[in-house]
């Protein structure tokens, strides 16, 4: 059995220990949202930026990042939502994961996520949906 962590794993671990160095030097968390969806490529790209704007139009969540990857926290800074693309850990698709804070509970099961391959209109108004009731609207 395999004890260690791959390379994107402690990649990520990085990331997130220089985001709480960084958080706690007052570095503005959105200008870091902004560069980690800035320095992706391709499809990955595309579709961050349509993620992004679709979290501006239908929640109040702020941007940063988490594990080095675009996300969204709540007023009181819990990730809400996260964007994984799809190279960081060389998978065919990209996901949009929620986490704990998200306010989706639906019972005793709920989806928390989506695989994403693309966001056209029906597929942006399925996940506008879901960010909007993750924040409670």
């Amino acid at each position: 059995m395999a004890t260690t962590f791959s390379a994107e794993e402690k990649a990520a671990m990085k990331a997130a220990v220089a985001e709480k160095k960084a958080a706690a030097a007052g570095a503005e968390a959105a200008a870091a949202c902004d560069a980690a969806i800035a320095a992706l490529t391709g499809t990955d790209k595309e579709l961050a930026q349509v993620f992004h704007r679709l979290v501006a139009e239908n929640t109040d969540l702020a941007a940063k990042t988490w594990y080095g990857m675009p996300a969204y926290a709540d007023a009181a800074g819990k990730t809400v939502v996260a964007f994984k693309p799809g190279s960081k850990f060389k998978m065919r698709y990209a996901t949009i994961e929620f986490q704990p804070a998200a306010e989706l509970d639906d019972g005793d099961l709920w989806p928390v996520g989506f695989a994403v391959a693309k966001l056209g209109a029906t597929e942006q108004e399925r996940v506008a949906q879901a960010l909007r009731r993750a924040v409670g609207r």
